[in-house]
């Protein structure tokens, strides 16, 4: 089965997805279309990336994904400068966006399979009106029907970086910062369990956001091992730290994020207290 995902800023309010899947339906047979989000904020390629890199691992080989979010090409003559529509193969699946740091924010400091860009997207710029669908689109529908990227794209070494905020570490200390909110108003941070654990699991530890008022000191498994309505932090599927209030979403009265204003890129302290290394909650603020 051929599988292509698409991601977009486009939300769904007019006829712009519609006219993705309906371009691929008619150029691919046996084509299986699967929507990973339209949501993504306008322009925003680092929320592309943590949307997609969410679900990559349950995806299988081979499958290849669109990303239509900031796609309009920005071209400067010469070979620097300017945003090209390109291929990434990474993890044994491929990626088709505008080099406009999407690849970068997706693979963070991993390694990845080749880097191309998408030959000849000057040869008509009427194309450039709706460039998800006449490039991006375009490409998909070549390598679902049997063309080799090399056909089609050409080798490249570099691509952009979109800024993402990566977690930082001090004695007894992690800073991070809050990069989703989700649908139920859950605050997704940066804060990966593996640099949890590494810098003082089974130690004693307290979660401070927003100000002194509002602390976590314990992690659980599931949002259903405290009350409804009260605050809970746990490791999600992906490994982040997430700060939620169980069922709040379920209320009317909104989620974390509403409940503690809390936003994107606001700050989160985790401090652990080894014996004998107590400090005040004051002298975090």
């Amino acid at each position: 089965m051929k599988i292509v995902t698409l991601t977009t800023d486009m939300g769904l309010k007019d006829h712009y997805v519609a006219s993705l899947k309906a371009y691929l339906l008619t150029s691919v047979s046996d084509v299986r279309i699967i929507d990973i989000t339209h949501d993504v904020s306008p322009f925003n390629s680092g929320e592309a990336a943590y949307q997609v890199a969410s679900c990559l691992r349950d995806f299988p080989a081979g499958s290849i994904h669109v990303i239509g979010v900031d796609s309009e090409p920005s071209i400067n003559f010469g070979n620097s400068g300017g945003t090209f529509p390109s291929i990434m193969k990474y993890q044994d699946q491929i990626f088709i966006s505008n080099d406009n740091g999407f690849f970068g924010a997706l693979i963070m400091e991993e390694e990845h399979q080749g880097f191309y860009r998408i030959d000849d997207v000057l040869s008509n710029k009427e194309l450039l009106k709706f460039p998800t669908k006449n490039i991006l689109c375009k490409a998909a529908i070549e390598l679902l029907n049997g063309k080799k990227i090399e056909e089609i794209a050409s080798p490249q070494e570099h691509f952009a970086r979109a800024f993402t905020p990566a977690a930082i570490s001090e004695t007894d200390l992690i800073k991070g910062h809050v990069i989703h909110i989700d649908n139920y108003g859950n605050l997704i941070t940066n804060i990966h369990q593996e640099l949890f654990d590494r810098i003082g699991k089974e130690v004693p530890f307290t979660i401070y956001f927003k100000s002194k008022n509002y602390f976590i000191d314990s992690i659980a498994t599931t949002y259903n091992e405290v009350p409804q309505g009260e605050k809970v932090a746990i490791f999600n599927e992906n490994g982040y730290l997430e700060i939620a209030i169980n069922r709040a979403a379920a209320n009317g009265t909104g989620g974390a994020d509403k409940l503690f204003g809390l936003g994107l890129n606001d700050i989160i302290r985790i401090e652990f207290t080894p014996k004998g290394s107590r400090k005040t909650i004051e002298s975090l603020f």
